[in-house]
C-alpha cells in the first residue's frame, strides 16, 4: 500500500513539476493581435476564426486590435512576443507593402514572423469612368500610350496597394497615367463615378455596385481566373498583360521560432476553419476566398511579393513621408 500511494506521489510531483513546453499545445489563452481597426475584412475574419478555435479547442481566444503605420505597429508587437503560440498576428497585404515603402524602420516580416497560413484573398480589379474613351482593358493601354500623361487614376493614398498595383500597371504596360492620392477610397470611388478621374485598381467587391448601377465600367481583373461576382470581364492575362496576376490578401502569423509542432497545430486547425460552410460564406460577403495551404504557401508569397514590391517602389521613385 505504501509503494502504491509513493508511486501515485511521484506520478503528481512529475506532472506538476513539467515546464510549460511540455503541456499540449493551446493549454491557456491565445491572443490575436488584427493590425487594422474593428469592423474591417481583417478584424472580422480574426473574430470569426478566433470564435471557431474556442468551439473546436475549449479555451479562449482574444482578439486586441493595434492598428496603426500600416500593420507595423502590431506586426512589430507579435515579433517580440515569446514564439509559443499564445500571441498570433493578422495581417493583410500591408504588411509587406508597408515595410517595403518604409526603409527607416528595420522590422522585416519575412525574417521576424513565423507563416501560419493564407487566409483568404480578394480580386484587384480595373475601373474606369464612363467618360473614358475605352471599353476594354487593351483599348485603355491604347489610348495611355496614344495621350500619355493626360489619363489619372485614383488610389487611396501613396503607397496603398492602389497606387502600387497601378505602378506595377504601368510599368509593365509601358504607359503613363497621373496618380491622384486620396486619403481614402471612398472620395476617390465618387469623384470617378463623376467622372472627374479616368480610372482606378481596386478590390472587385467594392466596385461592382458602381458597375453594376453604371456609374462606371469594369475593364479587367487582376486575378488568374475571371472572377465569379463578374465573369463577363477578362483578366489582364488574357488581354495581353500575363505577368499582371495580383490579389490582396490576408494571413496568420507568429513570432519567429515558432516550435514546429505548435505550427503545425495551428495550420491544421486552422485550415479546418476555412473549410467550414459558414466560414466561407462570411468570406464571400466581403468578396474574398478561402485559401489555406501549407505554412510554405505563405513563407513563398512574403518573399516574392517583398521583392516585387521592392523593384516597383524603386522604379516608380515612391516614398512615402
Amino acid at each position: 500500500m505504501a509503494n502504491s500511494i509513493l508511486a501515485c506521489m511521484l506520478v503528481l510531483a512529475a506532472v506538476f513539476s513539467a515546464p510549460c513546453g511540455a503541456q499540449a499545445y493551446p493549454s491557456r489563452p491565445i491572443e490575436l493581435i488584427v493590425t487594422t481597426t474593428p469592423g474591417t475584412g481583417v478584424d472580422t475574419l480574426a473574430r470569426a476564426i478566433g470564435q471557431k478555435l474556442v468551439e473546436r479547442w475549449s479555451i479562449g481566444v482574444a482578439v486586441q486590435n493595434r492598428p496603426g503605420a500600416g500593420s507595423i505597429i502590431a506586426a512589430e508587437f507579435v515579433s517580440r512576443a515569446a514564439p509559443n503560440g499564445y500571441t498570433l498576428l493578422m495581417a493583410p497585404t500591408s504588411l509587406i507593402t508597408n515595410s517595403v515603402l518604409d526603409r527607416k524602420q528595420s522590422f522585416d516580416p519575412v525574417k521576424n514572423l513565423t507563416p501560419i497560413s493564407l487566409l483568404a484573398t480578394g480580386t484587384l480589379a480595373l475601373v474606369a469612368s464612363n467618360d473614358t474613351p475605352a471599353q476594354s482593358l487593351k483599348e485603355f493601354v491604347a489610348l495611355a500610350k496614344l495621350k500619355p500623361g493626360t489619363l489619372s487614376y485614383a488610389s487611396a493614398g501613396t503607397g496603398s496597394i492602389q497606387h502600387l498595383a497601378f505602378e506595377l500597371f504601368k510599368q509593365e504596360a509601358g504607359i503613363d497615367v497621373l496618380h491622384v492620392p486620396y486619403k481614402s477610397s471612398a472620395p476617390a470611388y465618387t469623384d470617378l463615378a463623376a467622372g472627374r478621374l479616368n480610372s482606378m485598381i481596386t478590390t472587385i467587391n467594392t466596385s461592382i455596385p458602381y458597375v453594376q448601377s453604371g456609374k462606371m465600367k469594369l475593364l479587367g481583373v487582376l486575378s488568374e481566373e475571371r472572377s465569379s461576382i463578374h465573369p463577363q470581364t477578362p483578366t489582364f492575362r488574357e488581354s495581353g498583360l500575363p505577368k499582371l496576376q495580383l490579389y490582396t490578401w490576408i494571413a496568420m502569423l507568429g513570432p519567429a521560432g515558432l516550435p514546429g509542432e505548435v505550427l503545425r497545430r495551428l495550420n491544421s486547425e486552422v485550415s479546418a476553419v476555412l473549410a467550414l460552410a459558414d466560414v466561407g460564406d462570411l468570406l464571400a460577403k466581403q468578396g474574398l476566398n478561402p485559401v489555406g495551404g501549407p505554412p510554405s504557401r505563405l513563407a513563398e508569397l512574403l518573399k516574392s511579393e517583398s521583392v516585387l514590391w521592392q523593384r516597383v517602389v524603386a522604379a516608380a521613385g515612391i516614398k512615402v513621408d
